[in-house]
C-alpha cells in the first residue's frame, strides 16, 4: 500500500506522462536495450521500429499513475499484459531492469522537473506495481504448466503440415515433438513462437492466433506474409514439413464466451484466424447458438480459409457468411463469389444482422477496427456486447480513418 504523500506526487505527474509519455517510453526502451541487449531476444523488434511498443507501455503508465490510488481498477488490464508477458517469458528478474530503466528515463526525459521527490514516489509505485504483475503472472504460469498437455517454457513442435490459403497467408500444422499431449485453448487465443533465422544475432518472438477449433491433436496458425516482416517470411520461405519450431502454451484473453447470444464475427484481412477458431467451436460445442461470420478483404487472392468458412456455413443452419471485397478481381465479379463490393459498414451491418442484440467480435487492421468500433457504437451496442483484438488503447479506435480498412 502506497501513503497519502507518495499517492498525491504520482497524482501530480500524470499531466506530465499525457503530454510526455511517448518521450519517456521511446527513451527508455533504448536506455534498457544499451544496458541489456541479450533483452532484444524478447522483444518485439518491429513493434519498436513502428512505435506500437512504447505507445502501448506509456499509456499503461498513464493509466497506473492516474489509477495510483485504486489500483484493482487497471487488473483488466494487468491481466492483459500479463497473458502476453507469461507467453514471451517475462519473469520476475526483468522486473527491477525495467524499474531502474523507466526511472532514469524519466528523469532523463524530465531533467530538473523530475525531481527526487518524484522519483522516489515512482520508485515506490513501480514496486507496488510490479509485485501485481509478478503475482498475476506466476499463476499465469502454474496454469499454463500443470494444466493437462500444458508446460513451461518453450517446447519444441514439427509443422505436420504447411498449407498455402491465399498469396499472402499460409497454415502450419504443429504437433509436439515429444509426441504427448497438448493444452487445449479458448476460440481467439494465440501461440507465440520463437525463432532465430540465419544470420540473426537474436531470437524473435511472435504471437499468431489459433485458427482452429480446440480439442484437435495439433495446433494451427495462419500467418499473413508481411512485406518487411522478419518472422513472417522466416515462417513462409525458410519452415518447411518437418521442421521443428518452438512455441509457448495458447495465452490471450481475446475469447469466444460461452453464451446463448448470437455471435457476430466481424473480421478483415488476416483478422479472421481468431474468428475462425470462433465460429468452428460454435458449430462443434453450440450448434443451436446463431452465428454470422462477416469477412472483408482486398479481393479472393488474399482471402485466406474461405472454402472452410463456405463449407461450414453450408452444413450448418445455424452459420451465415457474408463476404466485402474492396477491389475485387474480374473473376471475382464473374463469379459473384462476394456479397458487396466495398468496405464494410454500418448501413450493409443493419442489412444481414437481424439485431444489435448480439455479441459482436472483430479484429483486423487499425483502420478496419476503427470503421467498425465506431459503426458498433452508433448501432447502440451495450459496450459489454463489444470484442476485440486490438493492441493499443482502445480511444485510437476512435480516431479518423486514414488507410484501408480491409487489408
Amino acid at each position: 500500500m502506497l501513503n497519502e504523500k507518495t499517492i498525491a506526487i504520482i497524482k501530480s505527474t500524470v499531466p506530465v506522462l499525457e503530454k510526455h509519455g511517448k518521450d519517456i517510453t521511446s527513451h527508455f526502451y533504448q536506455r534498457m536495450f544499451s544496458n541489456h541487449p541479450e533483452l532484444l531476444n524478447i522483444f518485439n523488434h518491429a513493434n519498436q521500429r513502428q512505435g506500437r511498443q512504447q505507445t502501448a507501455l506509456a499509456n499503461a503508465v498513464y493509466a497506473a499513475a492516474a489509477n495510483i490510488d485504486n489500483l484493482g481498477a487497471i487488473i483488466p488490464v494487468v491481466k492483459q499484459i500479463g497473458q502476453k508477458h507469461r507467453a514471451l517469458g517475462i519473469l520476475p528478474e526483468h522486473y527491477p531492469i525495467v524499474g531502474e530503466n523507466l526511472l532514469g528515463a524519466i528523469k532523463e526525459v524530465l531533467g530538473d522537473a523530475a525531481t527526487d521527490e518524484i522519483i522516489d514516489a515512482w520508485a515506490e509505485a513501480y514496486g507496488v506495481i510490479a509485485d501485481a504483475f509478478i503475482g498475476v503472472e506466476a499463476e499465469m504460469y502454474k496454469e499454463a504448466k500443470e494444466q493437462e498437455g500444458g508446460w513451461e517454457g518453450f517446447r519444441s513442435f514439427v509443422v505436420s503440415n504447411k498449407v498455402e490459403e491465399s498469396n499472402v497467408i499460409t497454415s502450419f500444422y504443429l504437433k509436439p515433438e515429444d509426441g504427448k499431449a497438448i493444452a487445449s485453448y479458448q476460440p481467439g487465443q494465440y501461440l507465440t513462437v520463437k525463432v532465430q533465422p540465419e544470420g540473426d544475432n537474436y531470437t524473435h518472438i511472435r504471437h499468431y492466433s489459433l485458427s482452429d477449433a480446440p480439442g484437435k491433436e495439433y495446433y494451427r496458425i495462419s500467418v499473413k506474409r508481411e512485406d518487411k516482416g522478419v518472422v513472417s517470411n522466416y515462417l513462409h520461405q525458410s519452415l518447411q514439413e518437418g521442421d521443428k519450431i518452438l512455441v509457448s502454451a495458447p495465452a490471450g484473453d481475446f475469447v469466444l464466451e460461452q453464451k446463448d447470444t448470437p455471435a457476430i464475427l466481424i473480421s478483415g484481412g488476416v483478422g479472421l484466424t481468431p474468428m475462425v477458431s470462433m465460429v468452428k467451436t460454435i458449430v462443434e460445442q453450440q450448434p443451436e447458438r446463431g452465428v454470422t461470420f462477416i469477412h472483408g478483404a482486398l479481393n479472393s487472392t488474399v482471402h485466406a480459409l474461405k472454402e472452410e468458412i463456405t463449407q461450414l456455413a453450408n452444413e450448418n443452419k445455424n452459420v451465415n457468411s457474408f463476404v466485402a471485397y474492396s477491389e475485387p478481381t474480374a473473376e471475382d465479379r464473374g463469379a459473384k463469389n462476394y456479397d458487396k463490393e466495398g468496405f464494410i459498414d454500418l448501413a450493409w451491418l443493419k442489412s444481414i444482422v437481424p439485431s444489435n442484440q448480439a455479441d459482436f467480435y472483430f479484429c483486423g487492421p487499425l483502420p478496419f477496427m476503427q470503421v467498425v468500433y465506431r459503426a458498433l457504437k452508433e448501432w447502440g451496442v451495450p459496450a459489454e456486447n463489444i470484442h476485440f483484438e486490438f493492441f493499443g488503447p482502445a480511444s485510437q479506435l476512435e480516431e479518423p480513418v486514414s488507410t484501408s480498412v480491409s487489408k
